[in-house]
């Protein structure tokens, strides 16, 4: 049985297929845990030994209707766990010239939309018909897809349990705007202590003109129920090509929605079949930026919120 004040970790992953769930959510948590195991123990074991505390939003399959094999990625995850930071040489990869002229005309498409079908290879092609199709909510995919956010968030609130809600690529717009609806269409309690998006493209004006709110002006514009937002985006994301979010974000400052928006730059070091992908989840998961975070939340939770068993320093 879940202790109803236990702290919980919810990942929401991003576009195209992943894994079955229970593969996948093994995998992420084995990546989340080496990272922050190596900055604290104590609280990697905490994570570790508590069944409820880390909860993966699976909603791949219902988008795609298939699941990644896990066979492919497998090799990868465990280099990336043993391989503590970026090298000299996924660092050269991340800021080579090749990645900066990538990135360039890829902002140039997002700040001039007509030229997008011009500068679109295939992935990208592939990336823009998904994200169209969440953003026209066909068949009403978008809706289910943030239900099945809101439900673990609504049940954590109705608990009273501290949530950090870890949001990579598509996922942070699928956050974004499932808060937003907690926050406006039918208020609601769910709150998120700390939200933290990773390789997010919420920075792309095309997306800042979509997401839920974006035609109103003031309160109505933003969610109301994040406490503190830290922003990560690896050097060389293609995803994230504004990397601050604080700026575009600020007026939520402003009007005291958010306590804080941070914006931090991390190297990533995921690798398959040889070749870097800095966007990569696994990649962010094990990072040592991302540890940091979630140890400081997790150090930094009100201990009267937690079981005894879970306070920092207990056995």
């Amino acid at each position: 049985m879940i202790e109803p004040t236990l702290p919980l970790i919810i990942y929401i992953p991003g576009m195209l297929p992943k894994p079955e769930p229970v593969q996948h959510e093994a995998a992420l948590l084995r990546c989340l845990l080496a990272g922050v195991r190596r900055l604290d123990a104590d609280v990697a074991d905490q994570i570790e030994a508590h069944t409820g505390v880390f909860e993966l939003v699976s909603w791949t399959f219902d988008f795609y209707r298939e699941h990644r094999d896990f066979s492919i990625d497998a090799e990868a995850v465990d280099a990336v766990i043993e391989q503590r930071t970026a090298s000299a040489r996924d660092v050269a990869e991340a800021t080579s010239w090749k990645r900066r002229l990538t990135r360039w005309i890829y902002t140039l498409g997002d700040l001039m939309p007509f030229l997008i079908p011009h500068v679109a290879n295939e992935r990208m092609e592939v990336h823009l018909r998904d994200l169209r199709r969440y953003l026209k909510d066909d068949n009403d995919i978008a809706a289910h897809t943030r239900r099945m956010l809101k439900v673990p968030l609504q049940a954590a609130a109705a608990a009273h349990r501290p949530v950090l809600l870890l949001a990579h690529s598509m996922g942070s717009v699928i956050a974004y705007d499932s808060l937003w609806e907690l926050s406006h269409d039918a208020p609601d309690r769910a709150r998120v202590d700390l939200l933290v998006t990773m390789g997010s493209p919420l920075g792309q004006r095309y997306l800042r003109k979509r997401v839920m709110g974006a035609g109103k002006s003031g309160y109505g514009r933003y969610p109301a129920n994040i406490r503190r937002w830290k922003n990560l985006a690896a050097m060389g994301d293609l995803t994230s090509l504004d990397r601050q979010l604080g700026n575009d974000f600020a007026e939520m400052l402003e009007l005291g929605l958010v306590e804080s928006i941070e914006d931090e730059l991390v190297f990533t070091h995921y690798r398959l079949n040889g070749e870097l992908n800095v966007h990569a989840e696994y990649g962010y998961l094990v990072n040592e930026k991302t540890a940091h975070t979630i140890v400081s939340w997790w150090r930094g939770l009100d201990t009267s919120l937690q079981s005894p068993s879970l306070r920092p320093g207990s056995a």
